[in-house]
């Protein structure tokens, strides 16, 4: 028997139609996970955007105030992609409301605001997954249990890079993402606490760490109505307030040393996302970009060793609900199917799959520690 679960999504921008799309899948993929999501409700503010999101996947209601959903008891799990401001008070009162919470990154402005949204979740006894979605590429899995294994050898030094273009042209629009009040932090929050998370995920605990950040584009238009994505605009120039570009070396508890550098106005650059981690008897690489590819290196040649392609397939992370075999290519929103997946499972077994909020403070902790250290020009101890 196959129960189901109220979902509801908050916010539906791009990354709202994501997660609904990732719900409507996860039934295709996981055919015997027991849960089925029913989409129950959509909240959106920006006028008509709810009642489409509901004529073209079928919410049963919609609504202009978050608050309707906390209070409706046909909602049991909530997706939460509103702006980075609103994370905190949503996540807190959904939670509170008895609702499970998949919430996305960076999870509030500060380590402060995640935080909170993680003791509510504690206090409430709710389940939570947040949307680190890169750390489920079953290439990214695989290098995980191969450093763990010490197939490279002992971790020495790690570089993990995000540069992307979608804040490069001049003309962008001056949307929330580019003020502090809103969008808190600028790259740091949106591609480089990816870049802590996966630091995390593949070596464990950063303890101290050094930063520098710059505004290369420091005035951008106005948008005269609602946007959606990065769009551009003409209107009356505004200042941008947060990081355009953010490069950091890191300690590990582990005694590794690494470099995490990101950049939304990388002019040439589409989506380069990836690390290279070296031991002392090998390295593994890794290209979001060729998802399924991992570049791995190891014996002990030491000197002029060879680095072969090896393609993830079948029994590594999740790839088997989505190809047959070895070298089949997966996508971005399969990592989204992925995390919908292992939240409707913590959810149905009442135990945390995937990333969770108790990931989330702790990629926030090494975002706070990055504000810091650039302002004061100096180390800077991680605090959880």
């Amino acid at each position: 028997m196959v129960d189901t679960l109220g979902v509801a999504v908050v916010g539906f921008g791009w990354m709202g139609r994501v997660h609904t799309q990732a719900y409507a899948r996860v039934p295709h993929h996981y055919p015997r996970l027991g849960l089925r999501p029913e989409l129950v409700s959509v909240a959106e503010d920006v006028p008509g955007r709810a009642e489409e999101a509901a004529a073209q996947f079928g919410f049963a209601s919609t609504t202009r105030d978050w608050r309707e959903i906390a209070a409706d008891p046909r909602v049991q799990a909530v997706s939460i992609t509103a702006p980075n401001f609103l994370h905190r008070e949503i996540g807190v009162a959904m939670a509170e409301a008895g609702k499970h919470i998949w919430i996305e990154k960076p999870v509030g402005l500060t380590a402060e605001d995640a935080r909170a949204v993680a003791d509510a979740v504690a206090r409430a006894g709710v389940r939570s997954t947040v949307g680190f979605n890169y750390r489920n590429a079953p290439a990214v899995e695989a290098a995980r249990e191969l450093i763990a294994a010490g197939e490279i050898g002992a971790v020495t030094h790690v570089r993990i890079r995000l540069f992307s273009d979608y804040a490069a042209h001049p003309q962008g629009a001056l949307t929330w993402r580019f003020e502090r009040a809103r969008g808190g932090s600028g790259v740091l929050g949106d591609l480089a606490s990816h870049g802590a998370d996966l630091a995390r995920f593949l070596l464990g605990d950063i303890v101290s760490l050094t930063a520098d950040t710059a505004i290369f584009v420091p005035q951008r238009a106005r948008p005269t109505g609602a946007t959606a994505g990065h769009t551009l605009a003409t209107g009356e120039l505004g200042p941008v307030e947060n990081e355009d570009y953010v490069n950091c070396l890191l300690r590990f508890a582990s005694g590794a040393r690494g470099v995490l550098e990101a950049s939304r106005v990388s002019v040439g650059e589409q989506n380069n996302y990836g690390f290279e981690v070296h031991g002392t008897e090998g390295a593994v690489f890794w290209d979001f970009r060729r998802m399924g590819e991992l570049g791995v290196s190891r014996g002990t040649r030491y000197q002029d060793q060879p680095v072969s392609t090896v393609y993830v397939g079948p029994g590594d992370g999740e790839f088997g609900a989505f190809q047959p075999g070895a070298a089949n290519a997966m996508g971005y929103d399969d990592l989204k199917v992925v995390e919908a997946y292992r939240f409707l499972r913590s959810v149905a077994e009442g135990t945390s799959y995937g990333a969770t909020l108790e990931d989330a403070v702790r990629s926030a902790a090494v975002l706070d520690a990055m504000s810091r250290s650039a302002a004061n020009g100096s180390w800077t101890e991680v605090t959880v």
